[in-house]
């Protein structure tokens, strides 16, 4: 019985103290409404939140880009009547209240793959300066077989041996005419 009580008496404490305009059904509801201020909800939003991102492949966001003050209001009730009767920078303020870029704007590029391909050119510089440096100073002379004489006695060795004759080097070579088969 007692803690009946005290759940009812949590509950209470925790309904009242949440935001009197939550949005009816979304947890995220309650925390996004603390941050967009006093923006209008003009739409649905992306994925239902409510929230601001300028997206060419969402163009309508949610909120309103700017809060209202008196400038913004005396245009939004101008806006009521004849459009003919606002000037293009009043249209445009109007514009630039709900949407902080234009399609246009949002589609120019950035310049980031600058920064991307000198990041990846700066990298590959290092690992080349890298591997020159551990072939001047790291690794060891070549070993002498390495050089044409050895190759070649090498080579004829493995003829001699008839090593792997079936797919091998040798099955390549004619050993009647002792030379390379066409």
């Amino acid at each position: 019985m007692a803690l009946r009580l005290i759940n009812s008496a949590v509950l209470r404490q925790l309904v009242s103290q949440l935001p009197k305009s939550a949005q009816v059904g979304s947890v995220a509801g309650v925390h996004t409404l603390d941050k967009i201020g006093k923006r209008e909800i003009v739409g649905y939003g992306w994925n239902g939140t409510a929230c601001y991102a300028d997206r060419v492949d969402y163009p309508m966001p949610a909120v309103r880009f700017r809060e209202p003050n008196n400038e913004i209001n005396a245009l939004r009730t101008k806006e009521q009547g004849d459009w003919k009767k606002l000037s293009p920078q009043e249209i445009k303020a109007l514009y630039r209240a709900s949407f902080c870029q234009t399609i246009a704007e949002v589609q120019a590029g950035t310049g980031e793959w600058k920064l991307h391909l000198g990041v990846a050119l700066l990298f590959s510089a290092a690992a080349i300066w890298v591997a020159v440096l551990m072939n001047l100073f790291v690794y060891d002379e070549l070993p002498v077989t390495f050089d044409e004489e050895h190759q070649k006695a090498q080579l004829q060795r493995i003829i001699d041996l008839e090593m792997n004759p079936v797919t091998g080097l040798t099955s390549k070579w004619d050993y009647e005419n002792k030379k390379w088969k066409n």
